[in-house]
């Protein structure tokens, strides 16, 4: 009863916090962006991972949903762009088909890449294949120090991604005019926000290159968000209030308009149908509860309201956070 509950205390709390800026509740522009998760195995387990995925998790997406998938991509508008994640999204047998698909759509294609997964046996030519078919790849590396990556990550993590991104740099992925973007991702540890984006890019370009004549593209800082395994330790470390608080303090009206649910959608491993994929690890379906398999475009969603709860404080909060970094 309790799990029924929070959500709708959560979501009064996030409205209202809209309502006393003047603004109104979230709702969806067109959808230009399907974030696909195609299932939780991983061969990593991240203490910060919202999606608790890992080497024993099974969800995995099918073929035929797959397949659906591309057939409303091919039907919808407005969508230019899929987003593949996990788990670890090229451990699954989709990955590819979503890949090729989308590519012969026309489509801008993103791989969320855990890096280290360059190095699992039979992903030997996954550097190539990602380059081959010009897929953006944004890459987990929460510092570019190796002290504070293993400790989030796991024992030897730093080492393997480093390796990883250099592999990556010698495909083109990150250098000027390769048309071959490299993003990297930081996520802040405890209780923080993270600092400004501009210049912590700035600070892991020349760490980066000084150290390991490493290049990228863009920093994308994104906040932790409170929910799964990063509130489970808040919770543990008796600290859930104090960072609650600390996102709702900060709370940003200027984000708003920004947020990433405004023109995405989310997909899970079993097609169904979700605001973001932070609402999809909190079982939040969209308000219709819509699947792949009872819609007929991703246009029928514009203009729909968004089902919102305290996590979207993270979202909100200084800077603002996405997929795809800062919103202010």
């Amino acid at each position: 009863m309790l799990k029924t509950l929070e959500p709708l205390r959560a979501a009064c709390a996030f409205d209202d916090l809209l309502a006393q800026r003047g603004l109104p509740p979230l709702s969806r522009r067109a959808v230009e962006i399907l974030q696909i998760n195609v299932g939780r195995y991983c061969n990593q387990a991240c203490a910060h991972c919202h999606v608790e995925a890992g080497p024993l998790r099974t969800e995995r997406m099918t073929l035929d949903t797959a397949q659906r998938i591309l057939e409303l991509a091919a039907d919808s508008s407005a969508l230019h762009t899929l987003d593949l994640t996990g788990g670890a999204p090229e451990l699954h047998e989709v990955f590819r088909p979503l890949v090729e698909g989308a590519r012969r759509l026309g489509m801008q294609v993103i791989d969320r890449c855990n890096l280290t997964v360059l190095f699992e046996p039979g992903q030997e030519h996954l550097a190539q294949y990602l380059a081959d078919n010009q897929v953006q790849v944004v890459a987990s590396l929460p510092c570019y120090s190796r002290v504070n990556v293993d400790k989030q990550r796991g024992n030897g993590v730093f080492d393997l991604s480093i390796r990883a991104l250099q592999r990556l740099n010698e495909l083109g992925y990150g250098i000027p005019g390769s048309g071959l973007d490299l993003d990297l991702v930081f996520n802040p540890q405890g209780v923080s926000l993270p600092p400004p984006q501009a210049a912590l890019e700035l600070e892991y370009k020349q760490h980066l290159a000084e150290d390991f004549g490493i290049r990228f593209n863009r920093l994308f800082a994104i906040t932790n968000m409170p929910i799964k395994r990063f509130r489970e330790q808040l919770r543990r470390e008796n600290r859930e209030s104090q960072y609650m608080g600390k996102l709702a303090a900060a709370f940003n009206p200027e984000t708003v308009p920004n947020v990433m649910c405004r023109n995405l959608l989310s997909v899970s491993w079993d097609g169904r149908i979700y605001d973001c994929d932070f609402n999809q690890m909190l079982d939040l379906p969209e308000g219709g509860g819509a699947t792949v398999w009872t819609i007929d475009s991703l246009d029928e969603f514009s203009g729909s309201k968004i089902t919102t709860g305290d996590h979207c404080l993270g979202c909100t909060a200084g800077c603002g956070s996405s997929c795809g970094g800062s919103l202010a």
